[in-house]
């Protein structure tokens, strides 16, 4: 310990005088390993807690999450397909395919890396199931409410610089929802549970949607990719 005066002698009021600086030093200044440890714990248990959850008895067993990543990037999808649930990730299928090559092709980051340092949340964890028409089920209100209750408190753990919703249901969790040619290829800034962020918001990357793939899609796309991909957060994703 470098003290502004020479350390003073033990025999006199000034080493008294010293030692309590000291104290007072080490008791109040925070430690950032202690504090990235119990949000490890916080961000670990919050996720055991998530895949045991069963508040929502329409939705398919089991929940789907990604791993406890401690980043500065959190992505918000919109809820599993069929295939999520089986392969046990979120974004495992075509859609995720997709979207993992939009990452590798305009922001570096293949999917093995983007899984390790990114956050991925979802608006729902469970698989909806199947609508009448033998498309995917759209949540309710109120699963989509049960639902937020996990996504608020990855929020006050996490507290990310960075939030990325893809697909119009998460992006509706942030923002009010317009034509996404009015909404993609723009950065925001946002709050939700307490928490301030940078917003740029994806389109979903479903086989079934052309929007990705024409114009002016395609171009609003592409700038949405480069606004995070020079997003400091993006820059350095993994907290600590």
């Amino acid at each position: 310990m470098i003290f502004s005066r020479a350390t003073p002698s033990r025999s006199g009021r000034g080493w008294d005088d010293a030692l309590e600086r000291l104290i007072f030093t080490r008791a109040f200044t925070p430690n950032p390993a202690s504090s990235l440890l119990k949000t490890t714990a916080q961000l670990q248990a919050h996720v055991k807690a998530l895949l045991a959850c069963n508040r929502c008895p329409a939705m398919h067993k089991p929940v789907i999450s990604g791993a406890p990543v401690l980043s500065k990037v959190l992505l918000v999808g919109q809820a599993p397909g069929v295939k999520e649930p089986i392969l046990g990730r979120p974004f495992a299928w075509t859609a995720g395919k997709t979207l993992f090559r939009w990452f590798s092709e305009q922001c570096g980051v293949d999917e093995a890396a983007f899984r390790r340092t990114v956050y991925m949340a979802a608006v729902c964890r469970c698989f909806p199931g199947k609508n009448a028409q033998g498309g995917d089920r759209v949540p309710a209100p109120v699963e989509i409410a049960e639902c937020g209750g996990w996504l608020d408190s990855e929020l006050r753990i996490l507290k990310p610089e960075l939030v990325i919703p893809v697909g119009k249901l998460a992006i509706a969790q942030f923002l009010p929802v317009g034509p996404l040619v009015e909404m993609i290829g723009k950065s925001y800034r946002a709050e939700r549970a307490g928490v301030a962020f940078d917003l740029v918001p994806l389109p979903h990357p479903s086989g079934a949607s052309p929007w990705h793939r024409t114009e002016p899609g395609r171009s609003l796309l592409h700038q949405a990719l480069g606004k995070i991909a020079q997003n400091p957060a993006w820059k350095q994703r993994i907290s600590g």
